[in-house]
Order: structure tokens, then sequence, then C-alpha cells
């Protein structure tokens, strides 16, 4: 779906199993900037939080909480189907399926979407509010995951089985 004068907001927030220079994490980390910049060349993609801009770091350096484990991803698309298909039509897919190789499992929901006008690039603050307003009301205009869009049939086939970070 298309929503004129309007894109797709999306935040999605993990705390790594391990520091971020740990062997562990190791796989990971390294694949940020290849999976980074194919998502910045797909149709549809419009802005990426960025961090430093150092290699092999993505956006890192944005601490929730003060805990360097807790890495994000904010992004902004024009429509469901372009970040869908992002997200389980490429090979970002194949890290979306380890995840729990590398993210510790989360109790509270970790990813919430949410529609911004065209030009509005969100900041974390306003992100971690639209999450702490899912986890508080639920799916709603306000703030919503892949279930509550009608359109997001990707998700339905290739979904989230709970294990770790979305």
């Amino acid at each position: 779906m298309t929503t004129p004068g309007y894109h797709l907001a999306e935040l999605n927030i993990g705390r790594l199993v391990a520091d971020t220079d740990d062997p562990r994490v190791a796989e990971f980390m390294g694949a940020l900037d290849r999976i980074n910049g194919l998502g910045k060349r797909m149709p549809g993609f419009v802005w990426m939080m960025e961090g430093s801009g150092e290699p092999g770091t993505g956006n890192t350096e944005a601490k929730i909480d003060g805990d360097p484990r807790f890495v994000s991803n904010l992004t902004v698309w024009e429509d469901v189907a372009s970040l869908e298909t992002f997200v389980f039509g490429t090979i970002h897919r194949q890290f979306y399926e380890r995840r729990a190789e590398w993210f510790e499992l989360m109790t509270d929901q970790h990813f919430v979407m949410w529609w911004v006008p065209e030009g509005h690039h969100p900041t974390l603050d306003e992100a971690l509010a639209r999450l702490a307003h899912k986890q508080e009301h639920g799916d709603s205009d306000e703030a919503f995951g892949w279930s509550y869009l009608e359109e997001a049939k990707l998700h339905r086939e290739k979904g989230c089985d709970g294990v770790a970070a979305e």
C-alpha cells in the first residue's frame, strides 16, 4: 500500500549476545556494510539513520539506555512492499533467519513501523517512543507490526518465528 504523502518508517532493535568486537558476533558485524549498502540501493529505499561511518560498525554507536550491545536500525521506505522485498527477498533474509546466533531473545517487542510525512527523517527518540506506544497499546495507526498491514504478504510467508530480534 502506498499512502499518498507518507512513507513507512521502521525501527528494529536487538541486543547482541556479545560486544561488537567479540568473535561471536564477528560475522554479523562484518556483513553490516554489505547489507546496509544493499538496502540503500533497493527500489523504494528513502533514508537510513547513520552511525559513525566507520566500516563494519553500522549504527552501533546509537546506544539505547547506554548499553553498547543494543543495536538499532531505523529506516524509511516508500511503501510496505519495498521494505518487505528487502527484508524477505534479498540476502538480508539469510541474516534474518540466523538472528538467534547473534542476538539475545528479547521478551519485549523490538520492532515497530509507522507512517511519516514524505521528507521526514525520524530520530531514534521518536522511534523509541513509537515502540513504547506499541508495547503499551498494541498495534494501532500510531505504531504497528507486520501483522497490522493487510498488504504484508511476504511476512506471512517468510516471517519471524519469535526467536530473537526481528
